[in-house]
């Protein structure tokens, strides 16, 4: 693995190994350009056997100019033109209503180019898959859906939002992906595409070292995104003081720092 340390490798390794489907960066790449496995997951969740996925693409990052970017864990497109995007989530506050709401609107945002008409927007479909039932209603799937409710009727827009139960195990085709989703140990998973992919990142010398890469990527990635936070901060600071000293204005100060007057004023109070 070249500047990789075999004592590191192995204790990568050690760690692929304590890995499931609920560990975001393992399941993406697990399910990663792979249209037969992320197919059969929304044929289970949606109870749809006429699905047919035309592209899987793992951790996709979403630029926001203006706003906070994402990274989708899962965005998939299926033959009719619909919309998935695919989450995992093992914090319950990873998961939280309004989460769900910004991810919705952003596969919208991302979608409709200008001088698009607002009926090209696709059916979009959020989907979270929670280690934990986050909603606390017991049920093994929540299917959000805006409804008028003067005439109890749905809301037609297109937009869709499931939760998927993670504690939900029971002997179902929902309830036995969901003990797949938890379990680290490839043979002993219910679906064998499930398992064969996992078994390829786990047991296969390729597929390891993919993750093993893969993984020392994510670690050098977060010590360059906690420089350059640092740097932020340490820029936001002085530019307060010098606005606080009267040497610089406020809108002067958020043009410099490349954020709206608004958030660099609600950061000095």
């Amino acid at each position: 693995m070249g500047s990789i340390s075999e004592a590191r490798r192995q204790e990568l390794i050690a760690k692929i190994q304590e890995f499931c489907l609920f560990d975001d960066d393992f399941m993406s790449k697990v399910f990663e350009d792979d249209k037969e496995a992320t197919e059969l997951l929304l044929r289970i969740i949606l109870k749809r056997n006429d699905l047919t996925v035309t592209e899987s693409k793992g951790q996709v990052s979403v630029k926001n100019l203006r706003g906070r970017s994402v990274r989708l864990d899962i965005k998939a497109i299926d033959k009719s033109g619909k919309l998935y995007n695919i989450e995992v989530q093992r914090a319950d506050d990873g998961a939280c209503e309004k989460r769900a709401r910004y991810y919705s609107a952003v596969l919208d945002t991302n979608f409709l180019l200008p001088k698009m008409d607002f009926e090209e927007l696709p059916e979009t479909y959020v989907i979270f898959i929670t280690e934990h039932d986050v909603l606390g209603r017991g049920l093994p799937l929540y299917t959000i859906e805006r409804t008028i409710q003067e005439a109890n009727m749905v809301f037609e827009d297109k937009a869709h939002i499931i939760y998927v139960n993670g504690e939900n195990k029971d002997d179902t085709e929902l309830g036995r992906l969901m003990q797949d989703f938890a379990c680290k140990i490839p043979e002993n998973m219910n679906y064998e595409l499930l398992s064969e992919r996992t078994k390829y990142y786990k047991r296969d010398d390729k597929g390891v070292t993919k993750m093993c890469k893969i993984m020392e990527d994510i670690k050098q990635e977060g010590i360059k995104e906690g420089i350059k936070e640092g740097q932020q901060k340490g820029r936001l600071s002085a530019y307060i003081e010098m606005i606080k000293a009267g040497l610089l204005s406020v809108k002067d100060a958020a043009i410099k720092l490349g954020i709206p007057e608004e958030e660099l004023q609600s950061k000095m109070n």
